[in-house]
């Protein structure tokens, strides 16, 4: 007895045609699902992402001194000032200069009282760690110098020292920070010491006015 074999007719070859085109079908929609949440998992990833990267790169300055908010009547102010160590002499837009390039040595500012010319790239270096810079000329009477050295030899993060071509016959410098007056006598010299002695302009705040240079 022979073995007998099924024939497919049109309409089964049909069916299976259909059934194919709707395997392949189902499969480039599954392919192109799988594309799509792929393409959404890396946007996503890139928007995270790139949020952290803002956040991290601007977020962070909120905490950094801004230089440019005065505080105390009549001081001037500037911002986006240098801090490169540098060898060699600096020359500054202010006298006594407020910040920029500066010596890697320090002026020792822990209520420092000096009756000569100090360098003035180190005395910066003295205003990037929190110090008030007391300087005065020849107009200044020896009373003014007498009161600025009693508070600064009073004042940890503070210096003393002669300033010969400054306008002011008394000036006050911290970083980013300046104040001419006439006398020591001035209010503003108090509120100013109180202010910028280790203020929210100091730009390495816990730095050391010790082991610098001077006395």
């Amino acid at each position: 007895m022979g073995t007998s074999k099924t024939k497919r007719g049109p309409a089964a070859d049909r069916r299976a045609k259909i059934a194919e085109a709707r395997r392949i079908e189902q499969a480039r929609d599954r392919r192109n699902r799988m594309l799509t949440i792929v393409a959404c998992v890396v946007i996503l990833a890139a928007v995270v992402g790139g949020g952290a990267w803002l956040v991290a790169s601007t977020g962070g300055d909120d905490d950094a001194p801004s230089g440019d908010a005065a505080t105390v009547q009549g001081e001037q102010t500037w911002s986006d000032l240098d801090r490169n160590h540098v060898d060699g002499t600096v020359d500054y837009p202010q006298t006594p200069p407020v910040g920029g390039d500066h010596n890697q040595a320090w002026m020792n500012c822990d209520g420092d009282v000096y009756t000569e010319a100090i360098p003035n790239e180190s005395a910066v270096h003295s205003l990037e760690h929190g110090a008030v810079w007391a300087t005065y000329n020849e107009s200044a009477t020896e009373a003014d110098i007498e009161a600025l050295g009693e508070r600064v030899s009073s004042t940890p993060y503070s210096l003393l020292s002669p300033v010969a071509e400054q306008e002011s016959p008394v000036m006050l410098t911290a970083w980013g920070h300046q104040l001419g007056v006439d006398s020591a006598d001035d209010e503003r010299v108090g509120e100013f010491f109180e202010t910028y002695v280790q203020g929210p302009q100091t730009q390495e705040p816990g730095a050391a006015c010790t082991g610098g240079i001077g006395q």
